[in-house]
């Protein structure tokens, strides 16, 4: 028997251990995807996701919109003079949130130089955090999102199963210094009770016995759903062509005749059936979830190791380049050099050349000795070299020029080009999506497809033209679609065409046929092209022989 029940117990503690996962897990559902912290007062966007109303009112006002109109915080039955005990007066006025307070501030939020009167009404869009897309609130803005009550009892019970935060929720009636923890909280009230106050503020035998008390909360919503726009009606119909809930009183009117509007119990009914199921495929194919998760996380081990793999490859890639750049800065050092060696041997032969032309150079001291000479056949025969030097010596003097540029204006280099290359720079990228030449695609016995890659795509080093048959057609066009009442057969290919053009042979007569095209390197495949529908005429009638004239 104590086998038996400490079984039972230990199954019922793997029970309470797994329910209590699961309610833990389900944690990234409850965050706002605003602030990412657990939703307050969740409102419905029209596109169904759920986001705080405080939230939701931040993001608006940032935007440039007027501050919305929000509901003020609840108040405690001693707010009025009817239900207040002598308690009241001890108790300290409700405080305001400092969002709340920014959020209502007068002039907070308004447009620059504009009055708030002054702006016409206009539809309020919201950008949704979840779904990245521009809802429309309507002119009401959030007046128009219904509370999502669902949500705030699942946070509700989610806070009292894991315990969230260490501050316990403390009666609104005692006095401070001897305030004790909350026990209950009153729905009607919208307050939260120790035993005592709860007795005190709910005598027996009245009205507010009745009241329905519920787990002490920071966070009191409605009891019900009631219409935005008819207050104090509930909302006991489902439009099902505009997928929004309606009162008496709205499904009256014009905008939803002739629709299909379903009690709201039917529709709810209908809703959780079709949930039920889904739920119940999703568990019933854990196998499939759990082989793709594994899927998934090799994905992610694989993606891992890729890019460190190409993270290596990129660093190789930048040292080869430097080596390059260093490479090439040596031999152009050497070439500079070489040139300056052979610029400055030919200026300092002309320095040399013109110092020996001062009074006191070499060449006018010889001159002067020359002119001595008074033998005069040996004067002539030395001093007709001495005449040539002194002729050309002139002559340089009178169009003088250097031997040799020293500017060195032809060895500034221009790498501008090269360094918006490096700028550049990107990773390997597969084709964009040719595109069909439409002027110069026919179609006969033969199709001759043409195509053209788009400006901005990376190169392909070979494309795949892909092409198949469609049956029972009799009319198609240009990118236009093509109603086949029956399946098409499996798409043909020809592989690593090199060109930009390919004829495809062997085809039926009086058939339409749909071709596409796709570019490869190495990065791999890149897009398909649009898709081109091409008509091959009918098989020629049988001509007849030539006839035969008699002379």
């Amino acid at each position: 028997m104590a086998e038996a029940e400490l079984q039972a117990f230990t199954s019922m503690m793997d029970a309470l251990v797994q329910i209590s996962s699961n309610i833990k897990s389900m944690e990234r559902e409850l965050h706002c995807p605003v602030c990412t912290e657990m939703v307050k007062q969740p409102i419905i966007l029209p596109c169904q996701h759920s986001v705080c109303l405080l939230c939701a009112a931040e993001v608006l006002i940032q935007r440039g919109y007027p501050p919305p109109d929000l509901p003020p915080e609840p108040n405690s039955p001693a707010a009025s003079p009817n239900t207040r005990s002598p308690r009241g007066a001890r108790r300290p006025p409700p405080k305001t949130t400092d969002r709340l307070d920014r959020v209502l501030r007068p002039g907070f939020g308004t447009y620059p130089g504009r009055r708030r009167k002054d702006m016409s009404p206009a539809p309020m869009l919201f950008p949704c955090p979840s779904c990245h897309k521009e809802v429309e609130l309507g002119e009401r803005g959030l007046t128009d999102c219904l509370r999502n009550l669902t949500l705030e009892r699942i946070v509700e019970r989610y806070r009292h199963t894991v315990s969230l935060g260490s501050v316990a929720i403390m009666c609104g009636f005692c006095k401070a210094p001897q305030s004790l923890e909350a026990t209950k909280g009153c729905a009607d009230c919208r307050s939260n009770f120790c035993n005592e106050c709860f007795k005190l503020y709910h005598p027996w035998g009245t009205l507010r016995s009745q009241h329905e008390h519920i787990l002490p909360t920071n966070n009191f919503r409605p009891k019900v759903l009631t219409c935005l726009e008819h207050e104090q009606e509930r909302l006991l119909w489902y439009c099902r062509s505009c997928q929004m809930l309606l009162c008496p009183l709205c499904k009256l009117r014009r905008v939803h005749h002739g629709h299909k509007v379903a009690p709201i119990a039917q529709a709810c009914q209908a809703l959780k059936d079709k949930i039920t199921k889904e739920i119940n495929y999703i568990l019933a194919n854990q196998d499939t979830v759990k082989a793709q998760i594994t899927q998934l996380e090799s994905a992610v081990t694989h993606m891992e190791l890729n890019s460190v793999l190409a993270r290596e490859q990129l660093s190789q890639s930048v040292r080869e380049l430097g080596a390059s750049l260093a490479e090439r800065q040596g031999a152009l050092t050497l070439a500079l050099e070489g040139a300056r060696l052979r610029r400055g041997e030919a200026l300092s032969a002309q320095v040399s050349e013109r110092r020996g032309l001062q009074e006191d150079g070499g060449l006018m001291a010889y001159t002067q000795e020359l002119l001595k000479e008074t033998d005069q056949p040996c004067f002539v025969q030395a001093a007709r070299i001495t005449h040539n030097r002194l002729v050309k010596a002139i002559e340089n003097l009178q169009c003088f020029s250097l031997s040799a540029d020293p500017s060195f204006r032809h060895f500034h280099m221009d790498a501008s080009r090269e360094v918006k290359l490096i700028s550049n720079m990107e990773y390997i990228r597969a084709p964009l999506a040719p595109v069909i030449d439409t002027q110069r695609t026919l179609a006969y016995d033969q199709l001759f497809l043409c195509w053209r890659l788009p400006q901005d795509s990376a190169p392909a080093w070979h494309f795949s033209v892909e092409f198949q048959r469609r049956m029972g057609l009799t009319e198609a066009g240009w990118g236009g679609e093509v109603r086949s009442p029956n399946a098409p057969v499996a798409w043909q290919r020809l592989e690593e065409v090199g060109g930009t053009s390919a004829v495809i042979d062997r085809l039926e007569m009086d058939s339409v046929y749909v071709l596409r095209v796709k570019g490869s390197n190495k990065a791999g495949f890149g897009e398909y092209s649009e898709e081109v529908y091409l008509h091959t005429p009918p098989a020629p009638a049988p001509r007849p022989g030539p006839l035969s004239i008699p002379h």
